[in-house]
């Protein structure tokens, strides 16, 4: 959707001096109000497993805040990706696994095309920003290599920057954030990236190693569902690049849909429900967005 969230300054601390520089273009980004009035949704759409393809804008039913909508546009058509992709890099993430995440992250990078971007964070009790979102993944390849972890893990932070950074140009945003670890020393607190999920065209898909069961699985899932990404359980890093591809090819296959609220408040937060007339077919998309910042 069109709406933007806008970082607090005590949150923009914790990411360095050269996200924070990205950041100003991101406060100018328009906020959902009575100005701006077309909502976009990010949705896939499968059934029995497999994604559906060829539908149109009249074969959607959308509700916001149960009133029904027109969905204007449907389409599958490229859109330039601003892939955002958070590593882990404490002391749990060496030697074997880095190489596994190195790894994956190219196979990742192999799967973009032209005008999509990328851009790196790292992240254990401090964040960095190994690359800002830029088209020349070789600067992005390069910021993989020079990877070296240490230290705890700022997980909450990462997520907020990640989302940041994807919002921060034109584009469809996805995040891929890997972690092995729970948050033990982050900033900012779970709320914060939960608000901020709630008001971004950010899709994030978290991809956990060996939290199966946590609190910190929860959180992550419940991220991923409200902006209509899904969380990845794998056992090791060895699963990591599967992973990872399996995200991109996954996120090719989402339908980008858009409307006009009509009958609906122009301010608080709107339940999106998204369904496929006539079928029984799985939709996958973002639980609903605020508006009227």
């Amino acid at each position: 959707m069109i709406s933007r969230w806008r970082p607090t300054v005590s949150a923009a601390t914790i990411l360095g001096l050269a996200l924070v520089l990205r950041l100003p273009a991101l406060a100018q980004k328009p906020t959902f109000s009575t100005q701006v009035e077309v909502v976009r949704v990010d949705v896939l759409v499968t059934e029995n497993g497999r994604p559906i393809v060829g539908l149109r804008p009249t074969d959607f039913e959308i509700l916001d805040n149960g009133v029904r909508q027109q969905v204007e546009f449907a389409g599958l058509e490229h859109m330039p990706l601003n892939l955002i992709l958070a590593l882990d890099a404490s002391d749990s993430v060496a030697g074997v696994r880095l190489e596994h995440l190195r790894a994956a992250s190219e196979a990742l990078l192999d799967g973009l095309i032209t005008d999509d971007q990328a851009a790196l964070v790292t992240f254990n009790e401090m964040l960095a920003l190994g690359s800002p979102l830029t088209s020349d993944l070789r600067q992005v390849r390069q910021a993989i290599r020079a990877v070296a972890p240490g230290g705890d893990t700022a997980l909450i932070d990462a997520l907020y920057a990640g989302i940041a950074l994807g919002e921060s140009d034109i584009g469809r945003g996805l995040l891929v954030v890997f972690t092995d670890g729970a948050d033990t020393s982050s900033f900012l607190r779970r709320q914060v990236v939960n608000d901020a999920a709630k008001s971004t065209d950010v899709v994030v898909y978290p991809v956990a190693s060996g939290l199966s069961g946590r609190r910190v699985t929860s959180f992550l899932k419940d991220v991923a569902d409200q902006t209509g990404g899904r969380l990845f359980e794998i056992e090791s890093t060895r699963d990591a690049q599967r992973a990872f591809v399996g995200i991109l090819d996954e996120f090719r296959q989402r339908y980008l849909l858009s409307y006009t609220p009509r009958s609906v408040a122009k301010s608080g937060w709107h339940r999106l429900e998204v369904r496929v007339k006539g079928r029984r077919a799985v939709v996958k998309a973002r639980a609903g967005y605020q508006a009227g910042f």
